[in-house]
């Protein structure tokens, strides 16, 4: 089963991607992390993705897809994985859909995190992750870069009847129990 976890900055993906692979021991493919991983071990990516996120920009879909490419050949993929933080442009969703069917596999749920503008500042300013664009006025701009260029996945998927808007306010427990529901109705 292959999950995309999807949603604006701040709406728990990773909290929620946690529970879900452990729940239904599935891989787990976070691009935020291996963006964090390269950027921390300042390998030429991380230089490269550092400066661009700084700006708080999306990373270029050539470099977001072999990234991800290169990640799910390893076997751990096989039985299917967590999307976290991907895809995020139609482009990517393409190229991902067209990659997953060479695979024999396809994306069975988009599961969109919802969760008000207001809440998701409020929770990025206080989980403190010391991004340099972890202002009230970074986190705007991301939202909007969300908007502009990340919704339109939805739209996408949409097409494709896969997509389940879950409610994302509530205590980490109430939204899990959601998600398995949906979850648990494909």
């Amino acid at each position: 089963m292959n999950i995309i976890l999807f949603g604006p900055p701040g709406a728990g993906k990773g909290t929620q991607a946690d529970r879900i692979i452990n729940h239904y021991s599935l891989a787990h493919l976070s691009t935020g992390n291996m963006f964090r991983s390269a950027i921390h071990n300042k390998t030429p990516l991380g230089v490269k993705v550092s400066s661009i996120l700084a700006s708080g920009e999306l990373v270029s879909d050539d470099i977001v897809v072999a990234l991800v490419k290169e990640e799910t050949e390893k076997d751990i993929y096989t039985n299917g994985c967590v999307f976290d933080g991907f895809p995020r442009t139609v482009a990517q969703s393409v190229t991902f859909d067209a990659m997953l069917s060479e695979r024999g596999q396809k994306v069975d749920l988009l599961l969109s995190l919802t969760v008000d503008n207001h809440e998701l500042i409020n929770r990025i300013l206080s989980r403190g992750q010391g991004r340099s664009d972890d202002t009230e006025e970074g986190i705007k701009h991301r939202l909007e870069v969300y908007n502009n260029e990340t919704k339109p996945v939805l739209d996408y998927y949409q097409e494709k009847g896969i997509v389940v808007e879950i409610n994302g306010t509530g205590s980490v427990d109430d939204v899990f129990n959601r998600i398995k529901d949906s979850i648990s109705a494909i």
